[in-house]
């Protein structure tokens, strides 16, 4: 019995070696955390930034596609607007040669014109408004 009663006290004696070991260590680490912390801080800061950044690039990069998309569709209308114009013009060319300037039509067309820089510019409002 002599013997296990050594046995035991040696393993009570490593036991309380590591105990005290195994708390410096965990105080170490503690400590270690502590100080990585502000590095932490620092890191998730950066990272929160450039995440930041990447939306604000985004957005600045959709709202350029959407004034581009304005700006195209505003070119659109107005080529739009330029070919009825011109269709317009056709059309008022074809009704001022085929209008008799002496009948009533065409003499209500004379004082209608008198308002217009050219009798071209009158018949394209005529036609437009009818």
């Amino acid at each position: 019995m002599d013997s296990i009663d050594k046995l035991l006290a040696e393993l009570q004696t490593e036991y309380q070696e590591i105990k005290p070991q195994q708390q410096q260590s965990k105080s170490a680490t503690a400590k270690s955390l502590i100080a990585q912390s502000p590095k932490s801080a620092s890191f998730i800061d950066n990272l929160l930034a450039e995440v930041k950044a990447d939306f604000a690039e985004e957005d600045t990069a959709i709202e350029l596609k959407k004034q581009q998309e304005l700006e195209q569709e505003r070119v659109r209308q107005e080529q739009i607007k330029a070919k009825q114009l011109e269709v317009l013009k056709v059309q008022a060319k074809e009704w001022l040669a085929k209008v008799d300037p002496l009948s009533s039509e065409g003499l209500w067309f004379e004082r209608f014109a008198e308002s217009y820089s050219s009798k071209l510019e009158a018949a394209i409002e005529y036609l437009r408004n009818n």
